[in-house]
């Protein structure tokens, strides 16, 4: 019973997704809120200016409609929703997670909506976005922390105590882990269907390693996030209809974060988002190199623009970012299943 209610959080968020593309986009197409493509990307890319954007406003609803209805099903069909609501912990882990995912897609929303409407290509600042999004990294901790999270658990160590000694340090360094990631998500975001994509990718394995953990809420949590994403895929898939733009990317990576934090394994993401990681990581080589050489240490930066130049299609990135994700996925998961 438990398997057929996270199948229907990903079908209901895959159908909700999917379908709004046929109302948003031509929505956002008579406000013409297309994307404005940058000098400084390839210039191929010329070709998708005006490419309506903020379509990640599609899976937000996917995740939410879905998260309603799962729940709704749960609560006739199943003991579970029962078990769930009287287990605070991990509600507020959900609720908490579901919320700082929307704020994170505000910020997002408002970057986006300076690019489209105000006609600021740079959209806010990179101090303005910093603060705000360290300001929800740190509301979404305080949140987890009266929540009861005193504890995070650590492969080959154990559960690890995070409310004295060393323990203490976890949280500015989660501060600093929740804000890398969610921006390399958005970095991820660069050619159509990749950061949708992987994204799916790491759903699915955090939908498994919830239910190896028996914590329901983040499993159908995971479920109604990859569901969109394929949903999503639908439409941002190569010749793209619509972009996420920051408002789905953050939206992305503030959810993805969520589910680390919800099974309280954040340490996971990691392996799982090796994808994100790469492509922050070889931005920040980048920046760094030029700064000391003047000389590009990729071709293009991120790590996607590099292969792009180098001739690989974009399908042909998007499978093998894809399966490279899926390989670090198989590494997340194994501590959860050897139980190490």
């Amino acid at each position: 019973m438990n398997e057929l209610t996270t199948v229907i959080a990903a079908l209901v968020s895959f159908a909700v997704t999917a379908g709004l593309g046929y109302l948003v986009i031509p929505y956002l197409r008579k406000l013409k809120f297309g994307q404005t493509i940058l000098d400084i990307g390839p210039n191929w890319h010329k070709e998708k200016q005006g490419t309506p954007t903020m379509g990640g406003v599609m899976m937000v609803a996917g995740v939410l409609i879905s998260l309603c209805i799962t729940y709704a099903y749960a609560a006739f069909n199943t003991g579970r929703f029962y078990i769930e609501l009287l287990n605070m912990h991990r509600i507020t882990n959900l609720i908490a997670g579901v919320i700082m995912a929307l704020c994170m897609a505000a910020i997002g929303f408002m970057d986006d909506y300076i690019k489209v409407v105000k006609k600021r290509n740079l959209g806010l600042t990179a101090r303005q976005k910093t603060l705000l999004q360290l300001i929800v990294s740190a509301a979404y901790l305080l949140t987890l922390y009266l929540g009861g999270m005193r504890a995070t658990y650590i492969p080959f160590i154990g559960s690890v105590d995070i409310t004295s000694g060393f323990g203490i340090l976890f949280w500015p360094v989660a501060v600093i882990f929740i804000y890398g990631f969610t921006n390399a998500v958005n970095l991820t975001d660069g050619i159509d269907g990749l950061a949708s994509s992987v994204t799916m990718v790491v759903a699915s394995a955090f939908m498994l390693a919830a239910t190896f953990c028996n914590i329901f809420s983040i499993s159908v949590l995971s479920a109604c996030l990859a569901g969109a994403c394929v949903g999503f895929i639908c439409w941002n898939a190569k010749p793209a209809k619509v972009f996420m733009g920051d408002t789905g990317s953050m939206f992305l990576g503030g959810l993805v974060v969520a589910l680390s934090f919800g099974i309280e394994r954040p340490v996971l993401l990691i392996f799982a988002g090796c994808t994100y990681f790469l492509e922050a990581i070889s931005d920040i080589i980048q920046v760094i190199y030029y700064k000391k050489t003047k000389k590009r240490f990729f071709k293009m930066a991120p790590l996607h623009h590099h292969f792009e130049m180098c001739g690989w299609s974009e399908q042909k990135i998007v499978i093998v970012f894809s399966l490279i994700t899926v390989v670090g996925c198989i590494l997340a998961l194994l501590p959860i299943l050897l139980n190490f």
